[in-house]
């Protein structure tokens, strides 16, 4: 027991950081499009650089891991990332033109790119012995409360202030001095790395991919990303069909996030026992929301989000947690910049996909939506026979 002790701290550790960090940049999110509109930019320029960012964020995760396991200082750009994606946000309070502040959020997700793969590398090597699932779990519920506070936080700093935008990115700077503070305690409590505590034994990366399980797992986890769709495409639904109020729909997504947390433990927690069959679970319970979200009904809705909180909580969770579990040792924040690269261009391909089939017919996005989740329902459950194969021989 008294092994574990360290890494269970350092775990929890990197999970409060987590939670105020999310104070700080998803507390900003809601409010830098409306922000950006008050600096005179146009929709054009919000929505260019909203996913040039998306796209930095998830797309140079592939340089920063195969950079982080090559010089092995994954401390270095841990604090270079978070530096950089929490003190971008509190600065945003001096832009004085939309194009200081475009480049101020360029350097939030660039920040969250380059931290995001070493820190994932350095808790699955503590939590090698105590749980992937529950390590994983614990982080992203502490992660998604951060998430909620973060929002609320904004809208009364808002609310109080009469909309005076640099007092409201100015609060930011007291969760960010906390995080940064949280980090440096966590660096002090990081535990011994295991000799291996991965389930392959691949001496290099390239080996992964003539390894079917990983392959599977590659597949399924980009049809769950493609097929997934953003919460902006369902906010975007609500109001255009005027099924709830403006204030009602921050309400829906701060249910969904407390739902991603209670379901993130619990999902971690299964996965720690019955490995893929749970992300097999949590797939099969989210699969219909898009029924429920793009209905006319409020209660529909409601379900709807709860449905996707599940969802969300399993991909936050169970699939960062089995991806720690496949990974050569040495090279884990390697294969998680090389997941999040294909992630990220899957969610990016089917949020797009789905986009333009809402404009031709919302019933096109609900069977898309719907199919790709199921493939990839289908694609875990040939990974689960897979793995089974090979424990046997």
């Amino acid at each position: 027991m008294r092994k574990l002790q360290g890494p269970v701290i350092f775990v929890v550790l990197i999970g409060f950081v987590s939670l105020f960090s999310d104070m700080v940049y998803e507390g900003a999110r809601g409010v830098t499009g409306p922000f950006l509109e008050s600096l005179k930019a146009n929709a054009f320029v919000v929505g260019l650089f909203a996913g040039l960012g998306e796209f930095i964020g998830y797309g140079l995760r592939l340089f920063s891991g195969i950079w982080a396991d090559k010089t092995k200082k994954y401390w270095s750009f841990v604090f270079t990332g978070y530096a950089l994606n929490l003190l971008s946000v509190p600065l945003m309070a001096l832009a004085g033109y939309w194009q200081i502040a475009v480049v101020l959020m360029m350097m939030e997700r660039l920040g969250k790119a380059i931290r995001t793969t070493s820190r994932d590398a350095l808790m699955a090597a503590a939590s090698a012995n105590m749980g992937r699932g529950w390590a994983f779990g614990l982080h992203e519920a502490l992660d998604q409360i951060g998430a909620t506070l973060g929002p609320l936080i904004m809208m009364a700093v808002l609310y109080f202030s009469n909309n005076h935008y640099p007092a409201a990115f100015t609060w930011t700077l007291i969760p960010a001095i906390i995080a940064l503070t949280l980090l440096w305690v966590s660096k002090s409590k990081e535990p011994p790395k295991p000799t291996h505590g991965t389930k392959y034994r691949f001496e290099k990366i390239s080996d992964l991919f003539r390894h079917k399980p990983f392959i599977l797992y590659l597949i399924g986890a980009a049809l769950l990303a493609a097929g997934f769709v953003d919460f902006p495409l369902i906010a975007f639904h609500l109001k255009h069909q005027n099924l709830t109020s403006d204030s009602l729909i921050p309400a829906l997504y701060a249910l969904a996030m407390i739902v991603d947390a209670a379901a993130a433990l619990w999902l971690g927690r299964l996965y720690d026992k019955k490995g893929i069959w749970a992300l097999q679970i949590s797939t099969a319970l989210a699969l219909l929301f898009p029924l429920w979200v793009f209905s006319s009904s409020l209660i529909g809705v409601i379900l709807g989000m709860v449905l996707w909180g599940i969802g969300m909580g399993a991909q936050e969770s169970i699939l960062r947690a089995a991806l720690a579990n496949m990974a050569p040792e040495g090279k884990t924040a390697s294969v998680y910049g090389i997941f999040n690269t294909v992630y990220g261009l899957a969610w990016l391909a089917g949020s797009a996909l789905m986009g333009f089939l809402y404009n031709i017919h919302p019933q096109g996005l609900i069977i898309f939506s719907i199919a790709a989740q199921a493939l990839a329902w289908v694609t875990f459950v040939f990974l689960r026979k897979k793995e089974k194969n090979e424990s046997r021989s």
